[in-house]
């Protein structure tokens, strides 16, 4: 039997706890680094024997770095396979799931990354090709390990970046081909660190097409536990969040780690429990689409992952992520901006329209209130008009039998329309999805090889539709140049762009994130040429709510699903880890087209205005009289607290998970002012519902309590700490909107 041994190492460090621009330091002999604020800090250090990385730390501040004891000498497995590890690779012993698995001319996939020297700069760089955070030296530093493996002439740059005020720390890495022969990149996981023994729970967001972001929390046990997609997009089934937790923590109290990639293709997160008790956390490319050819002389870059640690609960840790993209994420100067109201035409008139019948569907949004009209489907195609989904896509001009005149007459009259008790016109905004096409088009006509295909093997129709291979620059040309003829005939204010289905045959793996670039590139000249377009994200609702296209574009379209109750999961779920500003919820006709059911028309407004962006899915020509005489009030009401939920901090008061009175409420920074969303599901006599108790509000300051017929006025430490007792009527799906001043 091998003795046992006690031993206790501190890495000392300077600048820890001091003033300092960049908030990184390094120990005295060079081989340990520090990334702290006064909440956070990453700590990690340089083995001196094997130049390996060890992890130490990722939390809470902590002044020293204080590595744990490591026994190597007991056990099957070599001394790699029992170190906290920074950057794992493969065949030397740890036989853990790797960060970076590379394969050799030779063949073989060993990797020996020895560490080679570092850089500290203010700011941070951009990432080639990808979307990414962004920021000052006022807000952001990044500090550069440089790694090389002597072996295979390859090197290794890991990047980390510190955003203090948002208690957080983004990582990427870029791998650079000194030799002279090609190799394969085949796993690239962007943020990997080991983690030692300490009980977790692990919480992510799973779901599918109209039932997306459903909150999963389970307990991390031994062996691997994780999810991937595999769909070529970041998909429904899977969001590329996860957020590990203590058993104990709950929305306002206790340790919760948020991880995060920015990233729109086929992810894979890890989440790996070790003999020892150690979890390693992986997050970066699903190795299934990935084999990554890299020739002599060239980069591959892997796209970031931001981790934000919070003491503060789930909702402390989102609102550090919410408040990280839109101020250093999204990068439209519509992020901070009130939306307009909008009607969108689908589920009011589908594909069958022409322009007059447009106009009136217009002229009848202006007059509730709303003040963006958006056509959605069915507007384009000569040859193939889009008459139906098996027509016409990919062809992006107007269809003459309904706008003999193109797209800019038609246009312009519905510019020309005043929006109801305002001196505001009606911005006009279009439907398009440039990365598919129809069998049945000049396109696919004229170009079958710009599809998405593998060999003979057939070509698998979704919806109708095939998917272009974004990957080829000549299809990224043809997008951005007919797309650009489209928003130059015509004042377009809006553009909704859709994504309807998954990828399904790939010519190599590498294809997918040949796809992501080319997407990421044809998106970043059209959104930078037109900053004046309010740009919206939508694949099929949620299937590609990511971080990656936040970057480009202010919101996305949550889910195709919106009935009121459902949509309830959905946006607690996707606040998770996404700002509500991000969202898009539009209040639809009933019964629900999706689930059939029918709730009241407050009911479902509430519900919208909980999100960013809100507008109404219907034709109000099929609407009641009563009906059509609320709906101007619930968009004056929406508008009027529009501007805090673009702005305010999130708090998740109740899931609606757990109990039959979800609510929630957003507060300013300054806690000046507030809105309250609270909710009943089902009538019940008994129980009673419990105490509503508010969150971000000032414990000294007198609040105005208003529901906009009645007020009262209570402490900010009562209504946090008692908190509001609040009456129900009997009846299903009941909703109350307060709005809380500071006197």
């Amino acid at each position: 039997m091998l003795a046992s041994k006690v031993l206790l190492c501190l890495f000392p460090v300077w600048g820890l706890g001091q003033s300092t621009a960049n908030w990184i330091s390094v120990g005295e002999d060079g081989t340990s680094f520090s990334l702290s604020s006064s909440n956070i800090s990453y700590q990690f250090h340089v083995d001196p024997l094997t130049l390996d990385l060890i992890h130490d730390h990722w939390g809470a501040y902590s002044a020293e770095t204080v590595p744990p004891f490591i026994n190597s000498e007991s056990g099957w497995g070599g001394d790699y396979t029992y170190r906290l590890r920074e950057f794992p690779d493969v065949g030397r012993g740890d036989f853990r799931v790797p960060a970076i698995h590379i394969e050799h001319a030779s063949g073989d996939t060993v990797s020996a990354f020895s560490y080679t020297g570092y850089e500290i700069n203010s700011g941070k760089p951009p990432l080639p090709g990808l979307p990414a955070t962004y920021g000052s030296e006022a807000d952001v530093s990044t500090l550069t390990i440089h790694l090389y493996d002597n072996y295979s002439d390859i090197s290794a740059d890991l990047y980390y970046s510190i955003f203090p005020r948002y208690n957080a720390i983004a990582r990427s890495f870029q791998i650079t081909n000194h030799g002279d022969k090609e190799v394969k990149i085949l796993r690239a996981s962007s943020w990997s660190i080991d983690m030692p023994n300490e009980e977790l729970e692990m919480i992510d967001l799973y779901g599918d097409w109209a039932a997306e972001a459903r909150i999963n929390r389970r307990k991390v046990t031994h062996g691997e536990q994780g999810f991937r997609s595999t769909a070529g997009y970041s998909s429904h089934f899977h969001n590329p969040f996860f957020a590990l937790v203590s058993p104990t923590t709950t929305e306002s109290l206790g340790p919760a780690t948020g991880y995060s990639l920015i990233y729109t293709g086929s992810f894979a997160a890890n989440v790996e429990k070790w003999s020892t008790g150690w979890v390693r956390v992986l997050l970066g490319l699903n190795p299934m689409h990935l084999s990554w050819p890299l020739g002599s002389g060239e980069t591959f870059a892997s796209p970031e992952v931001v981790s934000v640690y919070s003491e503060k609960g789930l909702s402390g840790m989102s609102q550090s992520l919410h408040s990280l993209y839109r101020n250093h994420l999204s990068r439209s100067n519509k992020t901070f901006e009130t939306r307009p109201p909008l009607l969108n035409s689908w589920e009011g008139l589908g594909f069958d329209f022409n322009e007059t019948s447009m106009v009136k569907l217009a002229q009848d949004a202006a007059d509730l209130g709303c003040s963006l009209f958006v056509n959605d489907d069915g507007w384009f195609g000569t040859d193939f008009p889009r008459d139906n989904d098996t027509l016409g896509l990919g062809d992006w001009t107007p269809q003459p039998a309904k706008f003999p005149d193109g797209l800019r007459p038609y246009v312009e009259q519905v510019n020309s329309i005043t929006v109801a008790n305002s001196s505001e016109k009606m911005i006009f905004g279009l439907w398009v999805e440039p990365e598919m096409v129809n069998p049945k088009s000049d396109l696919y006509l004229n170009h079958p090889d710009w599809c998405m295909h593998a060999g003979s093997h057939n070509r698998t129709l979704k919806r109708n539709q095939l998917v272009l291979n974004v990957g080829l620059p000549e299809v990224q040309e043809y997008i951005i140049s007919t797309i650009e003829k489209v928003l130059d005939s015509a004042p377009i204010g809006y553009i909704k762009w859709d994504n309807n289905r998954g990828i399904h045959e790939m010519p190599s793996p590498a294809a997918s994130h040949e796809y992501i670039l080319g997407m990421y590139h044809v998106i970043d000249n059209l959104t930078t040429a037109h900053p004046e377009i309010l740009w919206e994200g939508c694949a099929s609702g949620g299937g590609r709510f990511d971080p990656g296209l936040l970057h480009y574009w202010p919101q996305s379209w949550t889910s195709d699903d919106t009935d009121g109750l459902e949509r309830l999961y959905i946006q607690f779920g996707t606040s998770f880890a996404y700002p509500l500003s991000a969202l898009g919820c539009h209040v639809s006709a009933v019964p629900n087209g999706q689930t059939g059911r029918t709730t009241p028309l407050v009911f479902r407004s509430a519900v919208a205005s909980m999100c960013g962006s809100y507008g109404l899915e219907l034709d109000p020509s099929e609407l009641e009289q009563e009906e059509l005489d609320v709906i101007p009030g619930l968009i004056d009401l929406q508008q009027r607290i529009n501007p805090i939920v673009i702005n305010g901090d999130f708090h998740r008061l109740v899931l609606p998970d757990e109990s039959n009175w979800p609510a929630a409420m957003f507060t300013y920074p300054d806690a000046h002012e507030a809105v309250l969303f609270a909710f009943q599901i089902r009538s019940a006599l008994k129980p009673l519902p419990p105490p509503l108790k508010l969150k971000g509000l000032d414990s000294d300051a007198k609040y105005t309590v208003s529901n906009g017929t009645w007020e009262t006025t209570w402490s900010g430490s009562t209504l946090m700490n008692t908190g509001l007792s609040l009456v129900w009527p009997a009846a299903d799906y009941e909703s109350m909107i307060l709005t809380l001043k500071k006197q």
